[in-house]
């Protein structure tokens, strides 16, 4: 019988998470603009807002005594940040307007030079590189550290930063978001009330921005809620990668494409590798696979770990330690899969949350800047004398920004590139050449994208060839978890919603797939063990649903 993730719905609505406020009035929060997610698209945000507040003394006034507040559900902005990342800078030109320069900025130097490498299991050959991943005028950085420097001038802005607050709930009140209800602290594994317990508040706003990054929680909702579904399902991809401190410095930034994937279109396994430069002692090294794959074996953590068995890879960690490790999925549908509109009455969309990322350039940073810029003008503007930002079309000015500026113009030229790879490997590449060469005008009109959970999903014996870890260059799950710094309580309530009576293939592949070893696969049940997820979001793609853990839980990346 064939098995679909999408076969076995998880016990998840969107209904629970959405309610009217039901704190008394006087002990409500109240701000000007709430930003969900402290990530590069909504610090960019309340730094845009810091700027047009000094700049409008009406909107200073319109705003209140917090005219923006950032929710973080780490333990602090940069926690859960993740990402290669090699960094496009005109985002944050844009935004800094001057007064910060590039050599301000925590970037660990220009790409200096690139190559991208065919491999096969034991020999590399290089290629030329496809024009749209060419990164001559980019930098190199930790999306981590930069996002603690970004919270560092939003903050001298005038932002306020609430670290380790979830936001659980989407507050609507006559068809209008007016704000989100946080998530309860010190709950005991079955819901009981610990002696540390905190409930959560009503935080009530004139407009709240979500920007929560890949797999958001609130920007799902919202999606349902308002009727924002694109006109193709949006599909995933998972990177898992690792930071090293090695003997010999990487000059390059260096891609790969190829072994350990299987290019045959019956396994839809699409995706490579990045290896980039950290100054002269570091590296990071990922493996980055989409999730509409079919093969229940297969194990992107594990791919990680076979690619580094390659010669021409392993050359470039010989006598190095491994000092980092996390995952992270990554929108991959591109225009065809943005939401309808980025805005509902009293709502914003931004960034990775609404699928803003290039897959064929691998960027998405300096559209999340953008984007959370933009927004933060579209909410200033809706603030102005005579206007509500929560009457019908009352936003759209955003969605106008967006559609005029470098994001949509991007998106354009790439929409159809990552279906074309459902072909495989070979006929996908030759697509995509076409599409490159006519900058997105071959073929006419868009294809569709295939929701991950509706692949069929099969079992072979690719498992078997993975390697034994060897705590030197080859590690387990449970070791890598342990590198990221997981905060997570053992004993907390569980945060995600699965079937545990599913197909033994569906399963098995969820065993496989979590990088951090949460589901073990026991016959016809899989055992959940959330206090080592690392919120990567792979299962919200593969079947399940991953909601907000308590605030402060999960990783505590510092060089991710």
């Amino acid at each position: 019988m064939a098995v679909r993730p999408a076969d076995y719905p998880p016990p998840f609505s969107a209904r629970e998470f959405v309610a009217e406020p039901t704190d008394p009035p006087d002990e409500r929060i109240e701000v000007g603009i709430l930003i969900v997610g402290a990530g590069p698209a909504g610090l960019a945000a309340a730094i845009r807002l810091g700027q047009l507040v000094e700049e409008r003394p009406d909107l200073a006034e319109r705003l209140g005594e917090v005219p923006v507040a950032v929710l973080e559900k780490g333990k602090q902005p940069g926690s859960h940040a993740l990402s290669g990342a090699v960094v496009n800078p005109r985002g944050l030109r844009r935004l800094f307007r001057g007064e910060k320069r590039i050599e301000d900025m925590p970037f660990y130097g220009e790409v200096e030079a690139e190559g991208v490498y065919f491999l096969r299991e034991r020999s590399s050959m290089r290629i030329p590189t496809p024009p749209t991943m060419k990164n001559h005028g980019n930098y190199v950085a930790s999306l981590s550290q930069l996002t603690r420097w970004l919270a560092e001038q939003s903050e001298e802005a005038g932002a306020t930063i609430l670290p380790e607050t979830a936001a659980e709930k989407l507050l609507v009140k006559d068809g209008r978001v007016v704000g989100v209800r946080t998530g309860d602290k010190g709950r005991g594994r079955n819901g009981e009330q610990l002696p540390n317990f905190e409930p959560g508040s009503d935080i009530l706003a004139r407009v709240t921005i979500l920007c929560e990054g890949t797999q958001g929680h609130l920007t799902g909702v919202a999606i349902d809620t308002f009727g924002l579904e694109g006109e193709s399902p949006q599909v995933w991809a998972l990177g898992v990668k690792e930071v090293w401190k090695v003997e010999r410095p990487l000059r390059r930034v260096v891609h790969t494409m190829g072994w350990p994937l299987r290019s045959r279109a019956k396994y839809r396994e699409f995706g490579g590798s990045f290896i980039y430069p950290m100054g002269d002692d570091m590296l990071t090294i990922g493996m980055v696979v989409g999730l509409d794959y079919r093969d229940a074996e297969l194990s992107v953590h594990d791919l990680l770990q076979e690619l580094k068995t390659n010669p021409f890879v392993r050359k470039m960690l010989v006598g190095g330690e491994r000092i980092g490790w996390g995952a992270k999925t990554i929108p991959e549908g591109g225009l065809v899969a943005l939401p309808k509109r980025l805005h509902a009455p009293g709502l914003l969309l931004c960034g990775d949350g609404a699928g803003m990322v290039n897959v064929p350039a691998l960027k998405g940073i300096q559209y999340a800047v953008e984007s959370g810029r933009l927004a933060a003008e579209a909410a200033a503007d809706g603030l102005r004398p005579g206007r509500t930002p929560w009457t019908p079309g009352a936003l759209a000015t955003y969605d106008d920004s967006v559609r005029q500026s470098f994001i949509w113009r991007d998106l354009e030229e790439v929409r159809n590139m990552r279906q074309a790879f459902g072909r495989g490997f070979y006929v996908g590449g030759a697509l995509a050449g076409a599409m490159t060469a006519t900058k997105g005008k071959f073929p006419p009109g868009d294809l569709r994208t295939e929701p991950d959970a509706e692949q069929t999903i099969f079992r072979t014996g690719r498992s078997k060839k993975y390697p034994a870890p060897d705590g030197k260059l080859t590690f387990d799950k449970l070791s890598s978890v342990y590198l990221s710094g997981n905060r997570s309580r053992d004993d907390a309530p569980n945060h995600l919603r699965v079937r545990t009576d599913v197909a033994p293939e569906l399963a098995a592949l969820w065993d496989r797939m979590c990088p951090a070893q949460v589901y073990e696969a026991t016959g016809g049940h899989v055992e959940v063990t959330p206090s080592n997820c690392v919120q990567c979001g792979a299962i919200t793609a593969k079947g399940g649903r991953l909601t907000p853990p308590e605030g402060g839980s999960g990783p505590e990346y510092t060089l991710s």
